[in-house]
């Protein structure tokens, strides 16, 4: 399997959910979140080890410009079995996201800093060049 493809029986269980909605909700835009969202996750595991990227930048690398909220409710979403890396994803001034003091921010700080990012007051620390959240096309795609 390809490095940050989804794993085909995940891809496959959230298109059975996603066809259940359908049925109960009567609509296509299901299908088209569901592409969404697999390409969220698809760009969110394609971040290396020890990087970040900001929202924003996410959803313009899924193909979603504007849509930085949209990438939250994926992350959300996103199956426990897809092991998507969601605390590689900070906020457009480099802070994590969540509440100062929370479970979620205490977690995202603790994985940043397991992974040898500094967060200091709740700000990841850009520590050398190809760190920072506007890289992410250089760490993708020109390699």
């Amino acid at each position: 399997m390809r490095r940050g493809a989804l794993p085909p029986r995940s891809i496959q269980n959230f298109q059975s959910l996603t066809s259940l909605y359908n049925v109960v909700l009567g609509s296509d835009t299901m299908d088209e979140r569901a592409t969404a969202m697999a390409r969220v996750w698809q760009v969110v595991r394609a971040i290396p080890h020890g990087a970040t990227a900001s929202y924003g930048e996410v959803a313009r690398r899924a193909g979603l410009p504007r849509r930085a909220r949209w990438v939250a409710v994926a992350l959300k979403a996103a199956p426990g079995a897809l092991r998507v890396p969601w605390h590689r994803v900070i906020g457009a001034n480099g802070r994590i996201a969540f509440p100062a003091g929370s479970h979620l921010h205490r977690e995202q700080a603790r994985r940043l800093r397991a992974e040898g990012r500094t967060v200091e007051r709740g700000r990841v620390v850009a520590a050398a060049r190809g760190t920072r959240p506007g890289d992410l096309d250089e760490w993708l795609w020109k390699r």
